[in-house]
């Protein structure tokens, strides 16, 4: 019999590392080639790893919550041969044979710096670290492993700029029961802590009459035939690709350790969506050249993939501006936290009757909605935030030209 290692594979996308968010095999199970053994979570997708052959498991490396770096050791089969064998990782140097003394930790290596502390990190943090000439031992880590929040946290300390400080233990005299923050749930707080610690966030808020919108939405749900009604979002996302051809500096990523902005000129629309294990951000791309069918088709078939787990990661990267809406909960005003690296979050809230003055001085009962947008003030001024909900605000009241021909 032989021993056969699967190392964690590099997923992509710059992905260092990974968590471990479920096993579905136990140590002395027989299993089958494409099989899931395991699922592991990075950058809010998860992903499934399968057997490469028949065979017995005989090691599970981690525990649910734990990280192991790309290369790790995940775990290890009993196969039919005469060798050790190995899963080949891309972009991964194979390790090197294994040493009398006990194995180091296989999620992070020691290494030790110039100072002659010793520092837990792992390879990839080590190596953008080394390109940046930075001492680990110099950078405080969140944890008991240096990360790439940790150096972002020592860059941004080092530039003048504001830090953030590490958490501590909450110490209270309560009784309660801990329950750990893992997959979904631990990368939603890391990004929105990031997110808040980084960007000078400022919301605007208007108020939006919408009454010749849902007359023309209800005239189209008349004559859908066999297609889902259609909710005020896809016309407010069709709205907001026409209004950024005019404010193109929303449709951007602020590059924080270049101070640069890329600017786009597609626009692809993160869709907040949520699930049973918290909130995901699919992408709608190429929203500009879609007509609301078009949109709320590609809405749907997007929140049903990630509510049912079968969302890929590439569908959870690459948008340019995303959209939070709560629909029938939506509220009068919100302060949505930014989708970072982008500039800018929408909120629509729900639709309410109220009596408006018109001109001539009556009153009149008009379909109205608020609408929040939170925006990054290192890029966005008050003025174009305003200016930039006003032009949605112009199209939705005429639109006729929202509709498809």
């Amino acid at each position: 019999m032989a021993r056969l290692e699967f190392r964690l594979p590099d997923i992509g996308e710059g992905v260092a590392e990974a968590e471990i968010v479920e096993w579905h095999a136990a140590v002395g199970d027989a299993v089958k080639e494409g099989q899931t053994i395991v699922a592991v979570m990075t950058d809010k997708a998860t992903v499934e790893m399968e057997s490469p052959a028949d065979g017995v498991l005989l090691e599970r490396c981690g525990e649910i919550g734990g990280t192991l770096a790309v290369g790790a050791l995940l775990f290890a089969l009993e196969t039919a041969g005469d060798e050790v064998a190995q899963t080949p990782v891309e972009g991964v140097a194979p390790p090197p044979p294994p040493p009398s003394s006990p194995p180091a930790p296989r999620e992070a290596e020691r290494t030790l710096p110039a100072s002659g502390h010793r520092v837990l990190a792992s390879p990839a943090v080590r190596q953008r670290a080394k390109a940046l000439g930075i001492d680990l031992a110099t950078v405080p880590a969140s944890g008991e492993v240096v990360r790439h929040e940790d150096l972002d946290r020592h860059l941004l300390g080092a530039g003048g700029r504001l830090p953030l400080p590490a958490p501590t233990p909450v110490k209270s005299d309560l009784q309660g029961k801990e329950i750990a923050v893992t997959g979904l749930r631990r990368q939603i707080a890391r990004r929105m802590q990031e997110a808040k610690a980084h960007i000078p966030h400022f919301t605007f808020v208007d108020e939006l009459d919408v009454t010749a919108l849902e007359d023309l939405r209800a005239a189209m749900n008349r004559d859908r035939g066999d297609r889902p009604p259609l909710s005020v979002l896809p016309f407010l996302v069709a709205a907001l690709c026409r209004a950024l051809h005019d404010f193109p500096m929303l449709n951007t990523h602020y590059d924080d350790a270049r101070e640069v902005l890329i600017r786009f000129d597609a626009v692809h629309v993160g869709i907040a969506t949520q699930t049973e294990g918290g909130l995901m951000v699919p992408v709608l791309r190429d929203a500009a050249g879609l007509d609301p069918w078009q949109i709320a088709e590609g809405i749907a078939a997007l929140a049903s993939r990630a509510r049912s787990g079968k969302i890929g990661g590439e569908e959870l990267r690459g948008s340019t501006i995303t959209v939070t809406a709560l629909g029938r909960l939506g509220g009068i005003a919100a302060t949505p936290i930014i989708n970072r690296p982008e500039v800018a979050i929408i909120a629509p809230h729900r639709v309410i009757d109220r009596a408006v003055p018109v001109a001539g001085g009556g009153i009149e009962s008009r379909k109205m909605m608020n609408l929040s947008i939170s925006c990054d003030h290192r890029v966005i001024d008050g003025y174009v935030a305003a200016s930039f909900v006003q032009s949605i605000r112009q199209i939705l009241a005429a639109p006729a030209a929202l509709a498809p021909a």
